[in-house]
């Protein structure tokens, strides 16, 4: 009995001792198995337990696995077209942001789906003596500062007075703001109440100051345009609005090379809106602050342009001042290059003597139009050949252009190194080789974009008033940020300390 009952034993520890080297080997098994394919843990039809399943119903693993990849991806295909019908359905959609100041052309919605919204604009009350009291405007009755724009509106000098105007019509724009019957319909907005603001408004023609009153009367010390830019800083900086930014929010116009000359170096936390950077260090303005307007144009617009490559019988046109300082040598090394050349007009030119409409004309019928730096990166010219559907060649290495940041100038401009334009026959042979098909398709593409460089009033949907403003409002998050990131540490400083705290220098400010 004793025998037996030892056998018994014996063969259940086999047994046992069987069972646990089988599930063993078998969890070895699925380990080196799942060890060996290590898929993308979200697809699921490489998981290795349904390989695994796979083999073990039918035993051919890799034609079943393709097809479990195949119905998976059939899955994928349903549940996107699925999104895609519930997204045209608007099912599951989040409610349209309201997006500051950024719009398309065609409607009230931008490729995003944001519903447009105007830039909320506070606008100083400054004396007319600042705007439109230059424009020789008197208050009636001194009930307003303002002149009452649905009546009458103060006229602004021709001739080349005209190509630095945008400061009037920015202003006109703000105060026509106020009787628009659709604000939405705008890019840009005034508001009263500045807490409400994104940005607020300086509005001081300088501009006009400059080309007017720059120079000194016998019985005065100090000129018109350097009293009033005195006045200008002693008000800006005593308002509560420049004292709680630092000034970064406020929008100083500045077009003219050589308006805000004084100023400038006191005011330079602000948004300047200039026509370049030329007489600016970079520390006092840049592209990542500051927006670039376009000129005025001065030549007629080419209304109803039915030209064409053949009919432009001149191959480049260049008009103007020929002798220039800075920059501007490269005018005179390629008049001495083109002069030759039997299809190419150079020469000297002027607004007098009826210098406006022969540009015009000369533009009219030209296929290319050079634009080259003179005393400072920008030339009015270079708008000029737009208005006239005349190609843009521009040379100058250090232009900033309006609105580039949404607009590919290279579509419709051609874009030469100065050190190129200045070897023999480059010019001549670069704007040769293009042929009516390229040329044809920049002149359809100057006659899309000639109205984002129109200023008028009332102002349009993508005229130059509401780019001009659009490019200011895409500014607006970045001086948010830096307002915002500036007021970090003001309530760890003593409240006694606070008044002695100045705007740091503007060569560690940015």
């Amino acid at each position: 009995m004793a025998e037996k009952h030892g056998s018994s034993i014996t063969r259940k520890s086999f047994f046992c001792l069987f069972m646990a080297t089988t599930m063993l080997f078998v969890s070895s098994w699925l380990f080196v198995l799942r060890s060996t394919s290590r898929p993308n843990f979200f697809d699921r039809t490489l998981f290795p337990n349904e390989k695994l399943l796979t083999i073990f119903n039918n035993g051919h693993s890799e034609s079943s696995s393709q097809s479990n990849v195949e119905s998976s991806n059939g899955s994928s295909r349903a549940i996107l077209a699925n999104n895609e019908k519930d997204h045209e359905e608007g099912e599951g959609e989040e409610p349209p942001k309201r997006e500051v100041g950024f719009q398309d052309k065609d409607g009230a919605a931008n490729c995003n789906g944001n519903v447009k919204e105007p830039l909320k604009v506070f606008m100083y009350d400054l004396d007319p003596e600042f705007h439109f009291g230059l424009l020789g405007w008197k208050p009636e009755g001194g009930s307003s500062v303002w002149p009452d724009i649905r009546t009458r509106i103060p006229s602004y000098p021709g001739g080349l007075n005209l190509q630095h105007s945008i400061e009037y019509w920015l202003t006109l724009d703000l105060l026509a703001s106020e009787f628009s019957d659709n604000p939405n319909n705008r890019a840009a907005i005034r508001v009263q109440n500045s807490s409400e603001a994104d940005l607020i408004f300086v509005p001081f023609f300088s501009s006009l100051s400059y080309n007017r009153f720059s120079k000194v009367n016998p019985h005065q010390k100090k000129n018109r345009n350097k009293v009033l830019q005195a006045k200008l800083v002693r008000f800006l900086t005593a308002q509560k609005e420049w004292k709680r930014s630092g000034g970064r929010d406020h929008i100083v116009m500045a077009h003219h090379p050589n308006s805000m000359l004084d100023a400038r170096m006191q005011l330079w936390p602000a948004m300047f809106i200039l026509s370049d950077f030329g007489r600016y260090p970079i520390n006092i303005a840049n592209v990542d602050k500051d927006v670039i307007a376009p000129y005025k144009h001065v030549i007629k617009s080419y209304v109803n342009d039915t030209s064409d490559f053949d009919s432009r019988k001149t191959l480049l046109f260049f008009q103007g001042a020929i002798y220039r300082k800075d920059g501007g040598y490269a005018r005179q090394e390629l008049y001495y290059l083109l002069r030759g050349e039997k299809d190419v007009h150079f020469s000297f030119g002027s607004v007098q003597k009826d210098g406006v409409n022969k540009a015009s004309q000369g533009m009219h019928s030209s296929k290319f139009c050079l634009n080259i730096a003179g005393d400072t990166p920008s030339s009015n010219r270079l708008f000029d050949a737009i208005a006239s559907h005349c190609v843009p060649v521009i040379i100058s290495d250090e232009i900033e252009l309006p609105y580039e940041d949404v607009l590919d100038y290279s579509q419709f401009c051609i874009f030469v190194r100065t050190s190129d334009a200045l070897k023999e026959r480059f010019l001549v042979n670069l704007v040769r080789s293009i042929k009516k098909e390229g040329w044809t398709r920049m002149w359809e593409k100057l006659k899309e974009v000639e109205s984002s460089f129109e200023f008028q009033y009332p102002s349009k949907e993508g005229d130059a008033v509401q780019m001009i403003w659009q490019a200011v409002a895409r500014k607006a998050p970045a001086v948010k940020m830096k307002i915002n990131k500036s007021r970090r540490f003001s309530r760890s400083v003593p409240r006694k300390e606070r008044g002695l705290r100045t705007i740091p220098s503007p060569s560690n400010f940015w």
